[in-house]
């Protein structure tokens, strides 16, 4: 259960079970990235943005590592506007910091799934629904 998925949201529920593939897919991805990041530097050691983890036709897949090894991945449509790698941390440092409001919780049970209600209000906002 190392790498099971806390929490999950899709704009349609037709295209979930395929993008929970590629999400698990980029988990992968994410794994030899940190397990490879042995060589890194001190500096870059605090690097926790992966970059693009993976490109589709339909999909562009980022990645994102906290420093105690909790990966989030973000999937956007590839045919949508041209995102800067700004606006994809900014995305991840959003996240990263509803993350921590919602474990912070002292009724959260680590390694269950998210069930916040402010995590899931910010997670909608950075879809835009």
């Amino acid at each position: 259960m190392k790498n099971s998925p806390l929490y999950i949201k899709c704009l349609s529920e037709e295209s979930e079970v395929e993008l929970h593939y590629k999400v698990h897919t980029s988990i992968d991805i994410i794994e030899e990235k940190l397990n490879t990041g042995n060589k890194i530097t001190a500096t870059d050691s605090r690097e926790l943005f992966l970059g693009l983890l993976h490109f589709t036709d339909e999909h562009k897949i980022f990645g994102y590592a906290t420093n105690t090894k909790v990966k989030f991945v973000v999937v956007l449509q590839t045919p949508s506007t041209t995102v800067r790698d700004n606006d994809v941390r900014m995305i991840f440092r959003k996240l990263h910091t509803a993350y921590c409001n919602a474990i912070c919780n002292p009724f959260y049970i680590p390694g269950d799934p998210i069930e916040s209600k402010s995590f899931d209000a910010t997670v909608k906002d950075i879809m835009g629904i």
